[in-house]
């Protein structure tokens, strides 16, 4: 199943990997609010913690989450109810001190960012249209539809260009042509009109990448500056990494890192109609508008879904959503007084997640104490939260001979240009270098079935491990934690020559021989 397509890319794309670690956390309290009132609890300085019977949720029923998120190669699973958190899970080797790439959910961070300019009166109303902010640029393709498209068709994804991401499958061959362009701006609006604006749905990660150059041109600041200005300052978040295009402006498709505490405040934040303590950040509406959306997604995975200021909904369900490639999910559920958060590593049914999450809520007020249930949530966690050794087999004879070696791949579905292993030693190591974008890469191997981690980089923490599974073949499994991607490579060696085998980044087998270069 495909979600967003923003996401598969870049260094992830070829590269980053992604593990898992958990904790649970636990305190006391319960207070029903579904607005900002006097009694709502504001996590600014930090979210409370309660027993998930004081906020009226089943323990045993989080432990069948946990469970299932293990199917589904989850990072991490958040949950708030009544303003408190109930379970805060990482699974090893990912931990709660990472931040994780959020991927497409960054959308939903610039359509927020579209509503507060809103409030403040930088940007007068949605309809109004979107060329207006561009006329300083030589558009090709300019015609009277164009022309039409209007701040909401780009919130929307009704716009019209004519783009291919594949969305539910097929090429992305857009994204991949937009991601070498040397102005990505002017790439989006020179794209020919394939509809009429507000005609039809099509995702597209061009329109987000618009509006962020539209809060730029009306802020003076990059979206990610006036994010930590407007919407991260009120809500208590430092400063993240954000990734920028060719001309500096913040990606409006993807790119952005979060700890996922701080993703369920973005959650918080909708949950209670745009209001976040003496503030109403957002304007009015602008929630309304999005737990009712009537955009039809046309989504051939998920026929319930609708869209709308970026954000994916679920009208039979009550639930709205920001999505990301692999699961990256902030999940508001108002009829239970919850949000969810979710990062993965593989893509997850939402309905389910829905329904499972849904499930764990037995009353509006504290339940009696669970032992049992208690327990069975404890041994869940400390299932999860240790790290498992893969199976290790006998060094082979040829690790001194290869240790050292660099192979020289030719381009390639699996990115790699080059890699080097050090498996000799006290110091077991790798050295990597991709082709897009073009970066080297260094970090310690685990040689006894456990991932060794490595320094922090801009794409997060390496963690890889290694082992012989046959005396000619080595296999590599390699993540950047955080990342939301997984790979898992094979380097069988003859003499000077070498064989890379993987998956793509659209999933299927590939392969590339190569000879050791130095």
């Amino acid at each position: 199943m495909r979600k967003s397509a923003f996401d598969v890319r870049r260094a992830f794309t070829a590269t980053a990997l992604s593990a898992i670690i958990l904790t649970v956390s636990i305190g006391c309290g319960a207070a029903f609010a579904q607005g900002a009132s006097a009694q709502t609890l504001w996590p600014t300085r930090g979210w409370q913690v309660s027993t998930p019977e004081e906020q009226g949720v089943d323990s045993a029923e989080l432990a069948k989450l946990l469970e299932f998120g293990k199917t589904k190669s989850f990072d991490s699973l958040l949950l708030v109810r009544h303003g408190r958190i109930v379970l805060d899970a990482y699974y090893a080797p990912y931990t709660s001190d990472l931040p994780h790439a959020i991927n497409s959910s960054t959308k939903a961070v610039i359509g927020t960012l579209a509503a507060i300019a809103i409030k403040q009166g930088l940007l007068d109303s949605t309809s109004h249209p979107a060329l207006d902010f561009f006329s300083d640029r030589s558009i090709a393709n300019l015609d009277d539809r164009k022309k039409a498209i209007t701040v909401q068709n780009l919130l929307d994804m009704t716009s019209g260009f004519e783009w291919e991401e594949g969305f539910e499958g097929g090429r992305e061959q857009s994204l991949a042509d937009w991601d070498r362009s040397s102005n990505q701006v002017n790439f989006v609006l020179d794209r020919p009109m394939a509809h009429a604006p507000g005609e039809l749905f099509y995702y597209d990660s061009g329109n987000p990448h618009l509006v962020s150059a539209i809060i730029t041109k009306l802020s003076g600041m990059t979206a990610r500056d006036y994010a930590v200005a407007k919407l991260f300052g009120p809500l208590g978040i430092a400063p993240p990494f954000w990734r920028h295009d060719t001309q500096g402006l913040s990606t409006g498709g993807g790119g952005l890192s979060l700890h996922p505490r701080d993703m369920a405040k973005l959650g918080y934040l909708y949950l209670h109609d745009g209001a976040w303590e003496d503030q109403q950040l957002l304007p009015q509406g602008w929630v309304e508008r999005v737990s009712h959306a009537t955009v039809d997604m046309h989504a051939s995975f998920d026929p319930d879904l609708h869209y709308s200021n970026f954000f994916w909904v679920m009208p039979g369900r009550h639930v709205y959503m920001s999505v990301g490639y692999h699961c990256q999910v902030v999940m508001v559920l108002p009829d239970g007084d919850m949000v969810a958060v979710m990062t993965a590593r593989n893509f997850c049914p939402f309905g389910k997640m829905a329904d499972m999450i849904s499930g764990a809520v037995k009353s509006e007020t504290a339940l009696p104490p669970n032992p049992a249930g208690r327990a069975l949530l404890a041994d869940e966690i400390r299932d999860i939260s240790t790290e498992k050794p893969s199976a290790v087999g006998a060094t082979s004879d040829i690790a001194s001979v290869i240790s050292g070696k660099t192979y020289q791949f030719p381009g390639n579905a699996l990115n790699v240009k080059s890699l080097s292993l050090n498996l000799t030693g006290s110091n077991p190591h790798y050295d990597l270098e991709i082709y897009q974008p073009p970066l080297r890469f260094s970090g310690p191997i685990g040689l006894d079935g456990l991932y060794r981690k490595g320094e922090p980089t801009p794409l997060g923490v390496s963690a890889v491990r290694g082992a012989w599974s046959n005396p000619n073949t080595f296999a590599i499994d390699f993540q950047y934690l955080g990342s939301g991607e997984q790979r898992k490579w094979t380097l069988s060696f003859d003499g000077e020559r070498s064989t890379l085998r993987g998956k793509a980044k659209d999933g299927h087998d590939a392969s590339v021989d190569g000879a050791a270069g130095g």
